[in-house]
């Protein structure tokens, strides 16, 4: 593969008065502009909304997760069907989150050990072990533009001691995964910086992933448990840390007030399930604030959501009718403010990027984070 063909990122555009910035992932299935937010779709299909929906809102890259592909429809099946592009007739980039998270969140359905994971499945009960080496080679069957390492998460509750053993545990799943990691499929390879809520860890994390040759690099580990203050501060910190020359990526940290600060620290990509798991309890975002639509404030309220939006569902639905949707338990309620939330973040990570170009940004995040409400 020719150096113009390889999968890389370019910085663009540096803020003047905070670290933000903006920057192009060249990937085998488009170009994606930064920052971006990456809608999730865990099993493969984002919770809600068609691929038509996504394509219509110019949606530049969803997540999926690799453990639940592994799971269904599995490594075999998944190569006969000519890997996730043309299974799920996605055409556009995808990132594959590696399981970590899943790991984390099962504890009493796993068993870590030094070069392995033992984890039983939500589908048959039955145990499979998992391996940085496996994980990797199974991201190649997948197809994914971008693949995560696999690591380990802790509780930001933990004690340095746990923290410490879950760095190095991912430090060394990282290099094993870059050992399977093969450059000629065209894909990118992000390794994850750990270290709890502890600074010397975060530091030597960063440090020691850095020096890997990664294609980028992801910031792991928050949105745990940690009060927001402290989310913020190693978010800053890890971002300062990492190669400027490389994209950056919070992992599974959403909110738009989050987004806004996180660019504003360097962040270049984003995934989160808020706005569709809010989407279903009813809770809208606009410039305004979150619009929480099973209150009976808006029972009669004709009109959209948000005035100033240009999205397909406030472009026809007022608030009474999805008032009405969302108390009669209908399940088309959830995609219509799923639509509208999605087109939300989009405009929102829009707007930074051009201000980020013209020179604003900082008075834009300013305004943004002092103007709009967060609860």
């Amino acid at each position: 593969m020719s150096d113009s063909l390889k999968p890389h990122f370019k910085l663009v555009h540096n803020c003047s008065n905070t670290s933000a910035r903006t920057g192009l992932l060249h990937l085998k299935h488009g170009i994606v502009r930064t920052p971006v937010f990456m809608p999730v779709g865990t099993f493969g299909g984002v919770r809600h909304v068609s691929h038509e929906d996504l394509e219509s809102q110019e949606t530049q890259i969803i997540l999926a997760n690799a453990y639940h592909l592994y799971l269904r429809p599995g490594p075999v099946r998944l190569e006969r069907l000519g890997g996730f592009h043309k299974f799920a007739h996605w055409n556009g980039p995808l990132l594959t989150d590696s399981g970590g998270f899943q790991i984390f969140s099962l504890p009493e359905k796993r068993e870590i050990f030094k070069s392995s994971v033992r984890i039983k499945s939500y589908i048959d009960h039955a145990y499979h072990t998992l391996t940085p080496e496996g994980v990797t080679t199974f991201q190649h069957t997948i197809g994914s533009d971008i693949m995560m390492v696999l690591d380990v998460c802790v509780p930001s509750t933990c004690g340095r001691d746990q923290a410490a053993w879950a760095m190095q545990q991912t430090h060394d799943w990282a290099i094993k995964s870059r050992s399977t990691f093969l450059p000629e499929r065209g894909q990118m390879q992000f390794a994850i910086c750990q270290g709890a809520v502890f600074e010397d860890l975060r530091r030597e994390s960063a440090g020691f992933i850095a020096e890997q040759g990664f294609e980028g690099h992801a910031i792991g580990g928050l949105a745990v448990g940690e009060p927001k203050e402290e989310r913020e501060h190693f978010t800053a910190l890890a971002a300062s840390l990492l190669p400027a020359d490389k994209p950056r990526y919070l992992m599974g940290v959403g909110t738009p007030h989050d987004l806004v600060r996180s660019v504003r620290d360097g962040v270049d990509m984003f995934d989160c399930i808020i706005p569709t798991n809010h989407a279903k309890q009813g809770v809208a975002y606009t410039w305004s604030g979150k619009v929480k639509l099973r209150r009976s404030a808006h029972a009669e309220e004709q009109g959209p959501l948000a005035e100033e939006c240009g999205c397909p569902t406030c472009s026809r639905y007022s608030r009474a009718y999805l008032h009405q949707m969302f108390k009669s338990g209908e399940p088309a309620a959830w995609r219509y403010v799923s639509i509208h939330n999605l087109w939300f973040y989009r405009k929102l990570m829009d707007k930074m990027h051009d201000s980020i170009v013209d020179g604003s940004f900082a008075k834009f995040a300013a305004g943004f984070l002092t103007e709009v409400p967060e609860v």
